[in-house]
């Protein structure tokens, strides 16, 4: 049901709950101050037996030096293979301290198997034998419930080292290479002792670890030192063998041909190669004149070179142009013209056998250079040839030695190292020492029994103001009147205070009580009525609410003689189902009333009885339709002749969430109140009831909060003057 349509409510009641009010969890707490602080107490005291209880444990510490390096007397690292550098090596001496083999060591040295503190069959009996009352209880559980067997030896000294490794911490000193290595034990005594065992059987175990690296090593190289000296005389003899093979000496004796030598070679070379192309041209010029023409062979530039030739073709050519000359006056047979051309033959045979000498020696030439290239090519080959044969064999000269060499300086390192380890082997050396030797330790390092006890009771106390916070939410009531006008959105006519050890009858508490505060509530709640119709006096007044025991009906008889004492009032009692009025006012048993008069068997003078200076209508007999009889039309015509008979009609009608009498009721009403018992009442029924009046158009007009503890209200921060006399003003006034 939304409630958020109706006058009564609005989106303040969420915004409010969204809010967090510092002054109502103060109060919150402030209501429950003697439980939280019976609870505080408790724990503090729970806590002080606890801890005076406990066994004091004591910490003994030594102080160990641990250098990153250790001090070589010989340059022995790379046999060790220990590089100490970093904060790694602290780390792993770290852990070192903390081994199951140094604690071993210490357990056997301080013989901590029988020590009552560590040795399992000198441990306290558990306080309850689970296993005997387990088979007590069920002796046909199929599970063995025997007694465990006893620990053997070696389960003992296991429990033992297992136990002592727990009670082991290391820490090191800020930035520096000291490190405490502690120990936490009941007995302070032996806690002191394994301390110093730890810090020397660590050392100790350095010294250890140290000659047995050094005879692994010894070891070691002395079998590589053996596989070594092998391989030397392997490639020694392999040198030796290829010097013999190659009848060499030394690398100098087999370089006999110099690269110079070869270089001269090829210049040579060079040179009749250049020669043999001059000579090939000259030859190629001549052998490509074909016969044996002397005149073309005469005007080849490699012929006509030759002085001679050129002296003998000069001679021709005289003596064929004297013969031309002589031509022109003699005639052939002439004796001038025979001897002139008996000169020119001379002339030109002897040309033609100096062309052919010159071609002949052209042709020599040419032969002599191709020769003498090819005698100079097979020999730049065969030093070549050589010159490699003597580059290979410097290599593998090398290569030998190389070999030779390489395993002679291996042999050499390992025979020093050899020599090194050997001479330090008796030597200790290690990277750590005792700087402070642990003492017997004065005090214990916990419990520390005032932390503890101070934070038991913090924890406590916050456990407390928790559980007063969660109590106050979980308690979903109205415990003020601050809480009906923010959730409700009504306003509150007043409030009864709760009567504590009060005789009487509550319902007849304003006639005749002597409680004036109570008298004064009510007329307050009266007043707020009274204005809240000034223009338009209420007729019916129907009262409510949400549950039974709230105390409605104690409310409609009060407010009826409070209301009596100033108009002529009836008090109906319309709760049909579980009627009280009869009661508080001790008529008979068997008295008419409203169901009577309803269902037609009672006159309405016989119905109304008087009582305290008003009338009041009892519910009669109780009937198996109330709701029908109150619906009825004759209980409409019996209000409206009521309604002009009285001044006032107070109805108590029965809880809106049990039955449905109430919303029928509130129909022929001009006013309802709605009557919420303080810190009983949950707010969600009380929502629902006022919801479901005013869904019908009910004339709800205020609230009345029952049963309200004002003295405690009061302490817990809540005042209520303006409801009821709680001053005192009206006792004053009465006694003055």
């Amino acid at each position: 049901m939304d409630m958020s349509k109706f006058p009564g409510f609005n989106q303040q009641d969420q915004s409010a709950d969204d809010e967090i009010d510092l002054r109502q969890l103060w109060l919150s707490i402030y209501r429950r101050k003697w439980s939280i602080i019976s609870l505080t107490l408790v724990v503090a005291m729970l806590s002080v037996l606890v801890v005076f209880n406990i066994t004091p444990i004591y910490r003994a510490s030594a102080t160990l030096l641990i250098e990153n390096k250790s001090a070589n007397v010989v340059s022995i690292e790379q046999v060790y293979g220990i590089d100490g550098a970093g904060s790694e090596y602290l780390q792993t001496q770290f852990e070192l301290l903390k081994s199951r083999a140094m604690a071993e060591r210490v357990v056997r040295q301080l013989n901590l198997e029988t020590h009552p503190e560590f040795d399992p069959r000198q441990q306290p009996a558990p306080l309850v034998d689970w296993r005997g009352l387990i088979k007590g209880v069920l002796p046909t559980l199929p599970v063995d419930l025997e007694a465990p067997a006893p620990l053997s030896e070696a389960q003992i000294f296991d429990a033992v080292v297992r136990a002592f490794r727990e009670r082991i911490s290391v820490s090191p000193q800020g930035k520096t290479q000291l490190v405490e290595v502690s120990v936490e034990m009941a007995d302070a005594a032996t806690a002191a002792l394994a301390a110093n065992a730890l810090a020397d059987g660590y050392i100790e175990s350095q010294l250890e670890a140290k000659l047995d690296m050094t005879q692994t090593a010894t070891s070691w190289m002395n079998e590589r030192l053996g596989g070594l000296k092998n391989s030397l005389d392997e490639s020694e003899r392999r040198l030796q063998a290829f010097l013999e093979q190659e009848n060499l000496l030394n690398l100098g004796g087999i370089t006999t041909v110099s690269a110079s030598e070869l270089s001269n070679t090829g210049e040579r070379l060079t040179d009749a190669k250049r020669e043999r192309n001059a000579a090939e041209s000259m030859y190629r010029q001549v052998s490509a004149i074909s016969g044996s023409d002397y005149r073309r062979l005469s005007s080849v530039p490699a012929v006509i070179a030759d002085p001679v030739v050129a002296q003998f073709k000069a001679a021709e050519a005289t003596a064929s142009a004297k013969v031309q000359e002589l031509s022109r006056r003699y005639g052939p047979k002439h004796p001038a013209m025979i001897a002139a051309q008996t000169d020119l033959n001379s002339a030109r045979e002897s040309l033609k056998a100096q062309v052919e000498q010159v071609v002949g020696a052209i042709e020599n030439n040419y032969r002599l250079a191709m020769a003498n290239e090819q005698g100079l090519q097979s020999s730049f080959e065969q030093n070549k040839e050589q010159i490699q044969n003597i580059s290979r064999n410097e290599f593998r000269l090398r290569e030998l030695q190389r070999e030779v060499e390489t395993n002679r300086s291996l042999y050499d390192t390992f025979m020093t190292r050899l020599k090194e380890t050997t001479a330090t082997q008796d030597l200790e050396t290690v990277n750590a020492r005792v700087v402070d030797r642990a003492v017997v330790p004065e005090s214990p390092v916990k419990p520390k029994k005032s932390l503890i006890v101070a934070l038991a009771t913090m924890l406590a106390l916050m456990l407390g103001m928790g559980l007063a916070l969660l109590l106050d939410m979980l308690n979903n009531t109205f415990k003020g009147t601050a809480d009906i006008e923010s959730k409700l959105n009504l306003p509150v006519l007043g409030i009864i205070p709760l009567l504590k050890g009060k005789a009487g009858n509550v319902a007849r508490q304003f006639s005749h009580g002597k409680d004036k505060a109570f008298a004064e509530s009510v007329r307050t709640i009266r007043t707020g009525l009274v204005l809240s119709g000034m223009d338009n006096p209420y007729k019916v007044t129907v009262i409510t609410s949400s549950v039974p025991g709230e105390g409605k009906s104690s409310v409609s008889s009060n407010l009826a003689m409070a209301l009596g004492q100033m108009d002529k009032v009836l008090l109906i009692d319309a709760d049909m189902r579980r009627p009280t009025v009869a009661k508080n006012y001790e008529f008979a048993v068997g008295t008419p009333g409203l169901a009577n008069l309803i269902a037609g068997t009672a006159q309405l003078k016989d119905c109304i009885q008087q009582a305290d200076g008003i009338d009041v209508m009892t519910a009669g007999m109780v009937p198996p339709n109330p709701l029908e009889l109150l619906s009825s039309e004759r209980f409409t015509k019996l209000l409206a002749q009521l309604s002009e008979q009285y001044d006032r009609i107070i109805i108590d009608s029965a809880p809106t969430q049990a039955v449905s009498d109430a919303l029928v009721l509130a129909q022929h009403a001009n006013a309802v109140i709605y009557v919420v018992k303080s810190e009983s009442t949950a707010i969600p029924h009380v929502k629902a009831g006022i919801g479901k009046l005013l869904q019908l158009g009910a004339p709800v007009k205020g609230v009345v909060l029952n049963q309200l503890d004002v003295k405690k209200a009061a302490k817990y921060g809540y005042s209520y003057g303006g409801y009821y006399d709680y001053y005192g003003y009206s006792k004053t006034t009465a006694e003055a």
